[in-house]
């Protein structure tokens, strides 16, 4: 039986829904821009296609390149500025939902976390998990 997942901003002005049998993977990210994007020691993420994603609302996002040169945009709400997914230009057709934006996210199993390397020891890596040093390759 699927399970239709929602969730959006802090001020609700963008939503977004995704059936949770598409989701692809969810991690926690590491990474100095994840860190300085959430205001913590990670990011943590579920990877989902992103023709799986029905949204409402608009973001506005920000662009940078990533310590491996990946192209990164990262989406905020306009009203209330949460940052509410992410997408890497070389990565097409993927859509990155921050966790914590889920209204329900009790359901949701993290399967490993990347940028290892860079974990600050007041948040370490979850060792329950596979770990990455960096990005892991996609095959």
């Amino acid at each position: 039986m699927s399970s239709l997942e929602q969730g959006g901003c802090l001020c609700g002005a963008y939503r977004y829904e995704f059936n949770r049998d598409r989701v692809l993977s969810s991690f926690h990210c590491h990474c100095k821009d994840c860190r300085k994007t959430t205001g913590s020691g990670k990011s943590t993420i579920v990877l989902i296609p992103d023709d799986a994603v029905s949204t409402w609302g608009n973001l506005k996002t920000y662009t940078v390149t990533g310590s491996q040169g990946a192209h990164v945009s990262r989406g905020f709400c306009d009203t209330c500025g949460s940052q509410v997914s992410s997408q890497v230009e070389e990565m097409p057709g993927l859509r990155m939902i921050k966790a914590g934006t889920l209204d329900d996210g009790t359901w949701l199993k993290v399967q490993s976390s990347c940028w290892g390397v860079t974990a600050q020891p007041w948040a370490p890596v979850d060792e329950d998990g596979a770990v990455f040093e960096r990005n892991p390759e996609l095959v």
